[in-house]
């Protein structure tokens, strides 16, 4: 019977496996892979002990070492925030044009400006700035209030139309369809004016009846040339750019019954120095102004 469990081939003795004939024998395990194996299992306790590692209801074990990455990080991150104190305090205490004349505040604002905007500003404006439908195009040179650093600031600061904030920018245009202010021909002859002003295509004896209406109803606030006011936050007429599309149709919706967007005022949640940053960050996309001229 014991010889039945030697194979005789090989003179090994056999596990009792056997598959389609095949028996599987039973060598011993290389000496190598059995210490590395008992190895593994002393690093194993080693690491247990040295380490947090064994789970408990609310927590582990801390370890010999007493290092976790959360602690590690926690130490890192009080590490960076002690290195940032300093330049935070320069940019909260420094004019945003002093900080643009020093090369590693711009290079620091812009770049935490950048991360700034990525958490607070891009579900609106878009990660590229690029806004959309009612949303700003940070990009571009077109600027309701005002594209140098203080007038970016304070918009970034304050908002637009909130209730939350005494400074907010405000700005409304009167509903001169919805209110009766003008009929619908007139509306569409004031359409066509403004389809003339950012030279698109239009109809031209409407556009000289929508000439006399605009300069009624609409040069208060857009200038006699449809250029804008700043101050009142009235936008230019001239160009292409609009925040609601610049459509025959959009345009007369606008005129119609006009859409106001709102922004939170952000100084208080962030600080001055997070809004400075901000200011800066933005202002060097592309469209940024210089400080006007005293």
């Amino acid at each position: 019977m014991a010889d039945k469990d030697i194979d005789e081939a090989t003179g090994i003795k056999t596990t009792g496996h056997e598959w389609d004939g095949i028996q599987e024998l039973d060598n011993p395990m290389p000496r190598w892979w059995l210490w590395t194996f008992y190895a593994t299992i002393v690093f194993a306790f080693g690491y247990m002990i040295w380490y947090p590692a064994i789970p408990l209801w609310n927590e582990s074990t801390m370890g010999i070492s007493g290092q976790t990455n959360r602690l590690q990080l926690k130490a890192d991150m009080q590490e960076v925030e002690t290195a940032r104190r300093d330049i935070i305090a320069t940019l909260a205490e420094q004019d945003l044009e002093d900080i643009r004349q020093n090369q590693d505040l711009v290079r620091f604002a812009s770049a935490g400006g950048e991360s700034l905007f990525k958490v607070y500003c891009s579900q609106c404006h878009g990660t590229g700035a690029q806004g959309g439908p009612g949303y700003p195009n940070l990009n571009d040179d077109d600027w309701l209030w005002g594209g140098d650093l203080e007038a970016v600031y304070t918009t970034i600061a304050h908002g637009v139309r909130n209730d939350e904030d005494d400074d907010a920018r405000i700005s409304q245009m009167p509903a001169f369809g919805a209110d009766g202010i003008l009929d619908r021909a007139q509306i569409n002859a004031v359409s066509e004016y403004v389809l003339k002003l950012s030279n698109q295509d239009h109809d031209a004896a409407l556009a000289e009846t929508g000439a006399g209406i605009f300069a009624e109803q609409c040069t208060a606030c857009h200038g006699e040339n449809g250029r804008g006011i700043r101050d009142l936050g009235a936008p230019n007429l001239s160009d292409a750019i609009s925040l609601y599309g610049n459509t025959r149709e959009t345009i007369r919706d606008q005129i119609r019954q006009p859409r106001h967007g709102a922004m939170p005022p952000w100084v208080n949640r962030l600080g001055a120095a997070s809004i400075k940053q901000l200011a800066i960050y933005v202002h060097s996309l592309g469209g940024g102004e210089e400080a006007p001229s005293e």
